[in-house]
């Protein structure tokens, strides 16, 4: 008992460390931030789409045409994930189907046998198209409010690394100074 205990810090730990590297390393994307963000706004919408397992191309080749981070874009996709499909994509059949009317036509049974999932085959056009219109009117407001988090976080952590950087430049510059200098001493010897 007191193992089981033990383990559940250190998985968060390795949660919490995990989610900080994956942090930094999107801080760490190359472009600007309206770029970076944008990718991002365009990869969390595309992940409320039903279209799990094709959202990485589909989101990269919309940056692509939107000009801007692809990178960013295939991060933002990743919102749907194994664990977190279940909770999106049931949300998104919820609102789609209460706006399109269709939950009346579908019933979720608790079995899981033939009929069941002749019922679901039967149903696929109108639960995907609730799926679309639920995961369009939950992207929006997602991709946006990623778009503004994310344009912050990447537009503080490049201003408040400019000087760092013109630091390591300004040594660089120094540097190459000293040992051009030192080369003329030699050859002047």
């Amino acid at each position: 008992m007191a193992e089981s205990n033990h383990d559940s810090p250190s998985l968060l730990n390795r949660l919490q460390n995990l989610w900080r590297k994956a942090y930094e390393r999107f801080l760490k994307i190359r472009g600007t931030p309206h770029e970076i963000a944008f990718g991002f706004a365009i990869g969390l919408f595309v992940g409320m789409s039903p279209t799990m397992g094709v959202q990485m191309p589909i989101a990269i080749f919309i940056a692509a045409l939107l000009k801007c981070n692809k990178v960013s874009a295939a991060a933002g996709v990743w919102i749907s994930n194994p664990f977190t499909a279940p909770v999106l994509y049931g949300m998104t059949y919820f609102i789609g189907a209460q706006l399109t009317g269709i939950q009346n036509s579908f019933h979720l049974s608790g079995d899981l046998d033939f009929h069941f999932l002749f019922e679901v085959l039967l149903n696929m056009p109108e639960i995907l198209w609730a799926l679309v219109i639920g995961g369009a009117i939950t992207g929006v407001p997602i991709a946006i409010i990623g778009y503004y988090f994310s344009f912050s976080a990447v537009n503080r952590y490049q201003e408040n690394i400019k000087p760092q950087i013109a630091k390591q430049k300004e040594r660089f510059v120094i540097r190459k100074a000293q040992k051009k200098s030192r080369r003329t001493k030699r050859k002047k010897r």
